[in-house]
């Protein structure tokens, strides 16, 4: 694997990054958010959206990372290896959440976006995973 591969491939997870951020448009109203929140609490409404929101800032922040900082994330600095291994951890854990904790009928009903979502997460960490593991630079 030569340092120039990897650097296209973070390049490929930032665009990654990206699309999640841009298919978190119109999720909240494929999934009906504003009317399955209807008799909650204001505040806790409002939590939730602030929460959406950082999350997509979060995404925004790792795509930027991709983009700007793909040789360091490959292994060129150890800043870069343990940010790599962070977001590594962070899409697997986030398979795990997607797989075994959320509304099974909901991602069923959604099975085409749930399966292109979780190969997406899986190519985030195969990639991430592959710059900790073996870090070129």
């Amino acid at each position: 694997m030569s340092t120039v591969w990897m650097i296209r491939a973070i390049w490929g997870a930032g665009a990654v990054h990206v699309g999640i951020m841009a298919a978190n448009v119109p999720l909240p109203g494929r999934l009906r958010v504003r009317e399955r929140l209807a008799g909650v609490p204001k505040f806790v409404r409002q939590i939730f959206y602030v929460h959406w929101v950082y999350i997509v800032i979060v995404l925004g922040m790792f795509a930027t990372l991709c983009f700007g900082f793909a040789a360091e994330l490959a292994g060129a600095s150890a800043l870069g290896r343990f940010l790599s291994g962070f977001m590594a951890g962070f899409w697997l854990l986030r398979i795990v959440l997607q797989i075994f904790y959320y509304d099974r009928e909901i991602r069923r009903a959604n099975w085409g976006l749930d399966l292109m979502y979780i190969g997406s997460l899986v190519v985030l960490v195969g990639i991430f995973g592959m710059a900790v593991v073996r870090p070129v630079g």
